[in-house]
C-alpha cells in the first residue's frame, strides 16, 4: 500500500535556502509525510535539484507561486476533498509549460488520477516498487516520459536497460534509504503489494447503459463471453505449471477482458482493467495508454462520475477480434 512509501519525520521546512546557480533539473515533491534531508540524495542520484518538499493542502498555492519547476513528483495514495482540483491545475500547469509529472496513486486514487490526467508529460504510477519509481524519475530527469505506440513499449525495456546504470544507482541510493529507515522503526520506498497479490478475475461494473455489441456480419462469428472468459482462464492456468512471468501480455489479456465485458453489456473500470492485465499496476497503466493513444480502446466518461473513467474496445477492435475468434477456430475446440 501507498503508506510503505512514508518517511517518519514530518515535512521540514517549507522555504527553499538560498543555493547557488545549479543548472539541474528543479523537481518539486508533494506529499503529506516527507523528510526533505532524505530527499536530497534519492533527487541527487535522478539528476534532480530538489526545489521542496511540501504537504498536500500547500501544493496548490505553491504552484502558483513556483518558477521553473521542471519536475513535479506527486504523492496522492488517499482520496481527499481538495485532490481532484490539485490534479486538474497539475495537469493544466504541465501543459502549459510542459513540467514533467509523476503521479504516485494508490488503490484507492488510480481512477481518479487516470481520469485527470491530460498531460503527455505526466507518468502515472500505482503502487510502484523501488524500480519502477527509479525509472520514472531518470525518465523525467531526461524530460522523456515512458509513453508511445506499441513497439515504442517494446522498446522501453532496451532503453531503460541503457539506463540501467542510473536506474541502479538510484534504487542503491532508496535502498540505502530504506534500511537507514528501517533501523528508526519506519519504512520507507519498501516494495509496495505487486498485482499478482490482488485478484486477477474480471470485476465489473455495475450496468449504467447498454453497451453497443459489435456489430455481427458474415466474416465476425458469433462469440459468446464465456468463450471469451474461458481462454482468459486457460491463459491464467500457465502460471501453475511454468514461471508466470515467461507469459506476460499485458496488451492481449486488456484485450481479451474488454471483449468479454462488450458481450456481457458491462463495462470496465480502469483499476479493473488492471487487475486483468496480471502485471504491475504501473505497467498496466502504460499499456491503457499505449492502447488508448493507437485507437484501440476508448475512454469512457461515467455520466454518473466525473472522477473515473471506463475504457472500452474501439468499434473495429472489437469487429477485429470477432473476426479472429472465427479465423481461429480452425486450430482450437472451441
Amino acid at each position: 500500500m501507498m503508506e510503505d512509501f512514508s518517511y517518519s519525520l514530518p515535512i521540514q521546512g517549507h522555504i527553499d535556502p538560498v543555493t547557488p546557480h545549479d543548472e539541474r533539473a528543479g523537481l518539486l515533491v508533494v506529499a503529506d509525510w516527507i523528510d526533505r534531508d532524505e530527499l536530497t540524495p534519492v533527487a541527487d542520484a535522478a539528476g534532480l535539484r530538489l526545489l521542496g518538499a511540501i504537504d498536500l493542502s500547500e501544493a496548490s498555492a505553491r504552484l502558483d507561486q513556483q518558477t521553473q519547476c521542471d519536475t513535479l513528483l506527486l504523492f496522492c495514495p488517499s482520496l481527499t476533498p481538495t485532490l481532484e482540483r490539485l490534479l486538474v491545475q497539475v495537469e493544466t500547469q504541465a501543459i502549459q509549460t510542459g513540467m514533467a509529472v509523476i503521479l504516485v496513486a494508490g488503490w484507492d486514487t488510480v481512477e481518479l488520477a487516470f481520469a485527470c490526467v491530460r498531460s503527455p508529460h505526466t507518468q502515472l504510477l500505482c503502487d510502484p516498487d523501488r524500480t519502477e519509481l527509479a525509472a520514472a524519475l531518470v525518465a523525467a530527469g531526461e524530460h522523456r516520459p515512458i509513453r508511445g505506440s506499441v513497439h515504442e513499449m517494446d522498446r522501453e525495456g532496451v532503453r531503460l536497460q541503457q539506463l540501467s546504470e542510473e536506474v541502479g544507482r538510484l534504487a542503491r541510493t532508496i535502498d540505502a534509504l530504506t534500511q537507514r529507515n528501517r533501523l528508526a522503526a519506519a519504512p520507507s520506498f519498501d516494495l509496495g503489494p505487486r498485482i499478482s497479490d490482488r485478484a486477477s478475475d474480471y470485476i465489473g461494473m455495475p450496468i449504467l447503459a447498454p453497451v453497443s455489441a459489435p456489430s455481427r456480419t458474415a466474416d465476425a462469428p458469433s462469440v459468446s463471453p464465456q468463450q471469451v472468459r474461458d481462454l482468459l482462464r486457460a491463459r491464467r492456468i500457465r502460471a501453475d505449471f511454468l514461471p508466470g512471468d515467461l507469459f506476460a501480455d499485458p496488451a492481449w489479456d486488456m484485450l481479451l477482458d474488454l471483449l468479454a465485458a462488450r458481450l456481457e453489456q458491462e463495462r470496465v473500470s480502469v483499476s479493473s482493467l488492471c487487475i486483468a492485465a496480471a502485471v504491475p499496476p504501473t505497467t498496466a497503466l502504460r499499456w491503457i495508454r499505449t492502447l488508448t493513444e493507437k485507437g484501440l480502446v476508448e475512454r469512457q466518461a461515467d455520466p454518473h462520475d466525473g472522477r473515473r473513467i471506463f475504457i472500452g474496445l474501439a468499434q473495429e477492435t472489437a469487429e477485429s477480434l470477432m473476426r479472429w475468434f472465427g479465423a481461429s477456430r480452425r486450430f482450437l475446440n472451441t
